[in-house]
């Protein structure tokens, strides 16, 4: 493989961003992306990939390299050079990568590589507290397939079209999708695309959504004519598919704490011709008790750690600290202890999270159904959707109903 500078360059400068300045990757590598517009397809997919493969494996490739945070700039050229040397490539005769101990890297990969905590990257709190929670074994599972690249997952937006003809339009522009009889509405792309650029998109005929995050919508058992709640709804997602799901009949009310989300819903909404979403914005307690017992369907798409979704956001691993778990695991009660009143007499919650860990999943139903609040619930089943079984993100996902 031949190496261009200028785009290990780019990839040094982001990695600077995401370790020395706290910088989210997605963020920082799109600052990048943007710096050179002479950068085609394939050179901005080099330096997004290497940068976030590098961000997998931090832990790893930093103790190889023997270097430390904060990382100065021949720090961050040592990380590409192991890179490169554990790829299989040769190092290029750079000044930065003069002296490189290209067989030193590969003993030294080796001998971590028996440890777990190093081969998959993984803080020392974070590996006790998976192995504690999901056993050895399960654990060192899922945290190999979460330090996968994750695929590009389409939705179909089927208030606009349906899976074969979007996939027939796709291919029309060189875009080949692969169906999974799994996920019903769900298309994956067979090589990264800049999918956000096509006209399909801009007129609304599909979400990006991973295909396990599109599983939790069905989960809640829509039906036309319904009135659903999205309690935790950020930028949409969940909403739309519900939308699409309900046909446009009845009304979902989408909800959340930060007004800038809701925007956002509000403009994919309209793209996506989601006629029967209403946001409302939750700045006080008196926007849940106006919808008490008034909703068939509630779906929680709880805030939590994230350890789910890894694939797409390897920093998470880096910015998040114990306390806090501790502190999202307390919003978690909190908000099923409060949204659960606006259910129904014989409606339907489903409570969900993209996290792998049974104290954010299981647990919390458990708690909940020995509450006061949730005397009225009763478990229904539930599903879990794990990495390195599934092929997609982790997801948790219960189905309570309220008995009166």
């Amino acid at each position: 493989m031949r190496f261009h500078h200028n785009l290990l360059q780019g990839t040094v400068d982001a990695l600077h961003q995401i370790f020395n300045e706290g910088k989210y990757a997605d963020q920082a590598i799109q600052k990048i992306l943007k710096r050179d517009t002479r950068w085609g397809s394939r050179d901005r997919g080099f330096i997004a990939e290497t940068t976030y493969d590098i961000v997998r494996y931090k832990r790893l490739y930093a103790a190889i390299a023997n270097v430390k945070e904060p990382f100065n700039p021949a720090d961050l050229w040592r990380l590409t050079a192991v890179w490169i040397v554990l790829k299989g490539h040769d190092v290029p005769a750079w000044e930065e990568y003069y002296n490189t101990p290209v067989r030193r890297i590969k003993g030294k990969f080796d001998e971590l590589s028996s440890d777990l905590k190093y081969r998959e990257s993984i803080p020392d709190w974070l590996d006790d507290l998976g192995r504690k929670e999901l056993g050895e074994e399960l654990w060192a599972k899922e945290m190999s397939a979460l330090n996968k690249q994750a695929d590009v997952v389409l939705r179909a937006n089927t208030l606009q079209t349906d899976v074969k003809t979007l996939q027939e339009k796709l291919l029309a522009e060189e875009i080949q999708t692969t169906t999974d009889e799994r996920f019903p509405d769900a298309l994956i792309l067979n090589e990264r695309a800049n999918v956000f650029q096509t006209d399909l998109f801009q007129n609304g005929l599909f979400e990006v959504q991973d295909a396990g995050s599109q599983t939790i919508a069905p989960y809640l058992q829509v039906e036309s004519g319904m009135r659903a709640m999205d309690a935790c709804a950020g930028a949409g997602g969940k909403s739309l598919h519900l939308a699409a799901l309900m046909e446009n009949k009845g009304q979902v009310i989408a909800t959340d704490i930060y007004k800038g989300k809701l925007h956002e819903l509000k403009r994919r909404a309209r793209r996506a011709g989601a006629h029967n979403i209403e946001t409302r914005l939750i700045d006080s307690t008196k926007v849940i008790k106006k919808l008490d017992s008034k909703i068939d369907r509630l779906l929680i798409d709880a805030p939590c750690s994230g350890l789910g979704v890894l694939r797409r956001n390897p920093d998470a691993k880096w910015k998040l600290q114990p306390e806090f778990l501790d502190e999202i695991r307390a919003t978690q009660q909190e908000i099923l202890q409060s949204y659960s009143r606006v259910v129904k007499p014989e409606g339907l919650m489903v409570y969900a999270t993209c996290s792998i860990l049974p104290s954010e999943n299981e647990l919390q139903v458990e708690k909940f159904l020995a509450s006061e609040a949730g005397s009225n619930f009763e478990l229904l089943d539930s599903q879990s959707l794990l990495a390195h079984r599934d092929g997609f993100d982790g997801f948790y996902m219960a189905r309570l109903l309220r008995k009166n």
